[in-house]
């Protein structure tokens, strides 16, 4: 063998080793999805059918584009927990503007305005008063849950318009939100690869102080990170508001942990500076076909938090071992 052909046959291994470096962890999740309905619709067949299918990925699309905006605030090295509790009230606005007349539109757009609006005023208390995340998203996810169950007394809310109901849309037999899913999902990371605001939120959350020494507006660009994380929950609670005929005047149980754990077992690191929207979208199917795929091997559902605890534990570890190998 030539010089020549061992140089062009080196170079695809060096294309798929950089691929796989770049998308690893992408990679292994799309995997195991792939193993898991393998295996699952192997054992039983229904678990391949059209409808648990669409079961997993529009149930579970809004899951999906809240983890988007997640993924945004976690690279930037910080944290959203009252997501859940803004994805609850803003439904529930939503919800209420529907049966009460107002433009399909409207119902639509001023939710999604609303989440910006509060999440730029956290993301103004993170970068200028100097609260840390944590601190100020505990705080707003006591007063938006509390605020919500004294508002409305969780209280059902139905009898909204069928032209409301967006997620409900068809488009050659296929839900809108997995249109949804996809085209934000795709955006959001052509967006965070290619703009010069996405590459700001690597650098904000990988070496703030080289991101400030560099030039780059820290308190604005983190109020607006914030701000974009509050549009896509937005997206989110129009899409769960819509899902089902009925809007249950509370906070979804425990979204605020999945959003996260999408955002971190897809690959986003809890310290900041690295991951990716596409991980975060298939860790989110992920979760959904592992649920499904308890029920369709006769195993209790409770066991899906257990899971997603020991995929955030390995995922966290094997995410300080890379740090400390580089």
């Amino acid at each position: 063998m030539t010089a020549a052909q061992n140089i062009m046959g080196a170079v695809p291994v060096r294309r798929w080793k950089s691929v796989f470096e770049s998308y690893g962890q992408e990679l292994v999740i799309l995997g195991v999805i792939v193993v898991l309905f393998v295996g699952v619709g192997l054992y039983n067949p229904r678990f391949l059918s059209v409808t648990n299918i669409n079961s997993i990925f529009v149930g579970n699309a809004y899951i999906a584009i809240a983890a988007i905006g997640m993924s945004l605030v976690i690279i930037s090295g910080n944290i959203d927990v009252s997501v859940g509790s803004l994805i609850g009230v803003l439904a529930t606005i939503a919800g209420t503007m529907a049966v009460n007349g107002y433009p399909v539109i409207l119902c639509w757009l001023v939710p999604i305005a609303v989440g910006m609006a509060i999440n730029a005023g956290v993301g103004f208390l993170v970068a200028y008063v100097k609260i840390p995340s944590i601190v100020v998203t505990l705080g707003m996810l006591s007063i938006l849950k509390g605020g919500l169950i004294s508002v409305t007394g969780g209280a059902w809310i139905s009898g909204m318009p069928p032209e409301f109901m967006i997620a409900q849309f068809r488009l050659f037999g296929i839900p809108s939100s997995v249109y949804f899913m996809v085209v934000l999902t795709v955006l959001a990371a052509l967006w965070m690869k290619y703009s010069v605001f996405g590459r700001t939120i690597y650098a904000i959350g990988g070496n703030p102080e080289a991101a400030r020494v560099s030039g780059i507006r820290m308190q604005s660009s983190v109020v607006g990170i914030f701000t974009i994380h509050g549009m896509f929950a937005g997206i989110a609670a129009i899409l769960f508001a819509t899902q089902l005929q009925v809007i249950q005047s509370t906070v979804p149980p425990n979204l605020e942990l999945t959003v996260i754990t999408a955002s971190v077992v897809g690959g986003v690191s809890i310290l900041g500076g690295t991951g990716t929207v596409l991980g975060s979208t298939l860790a989110a199917i992920l979760f959904a076909a592992i649920g499904s795929s308890l029920v369709f091997l006769n195993v209790s559902a409770y066991w899906l938090r257990a899971v997603q605890g020991l995929m955030i534990l390995a995922t966290v570890l094997a995410d300080m071992a890379r740090r400390r190998r580089i």
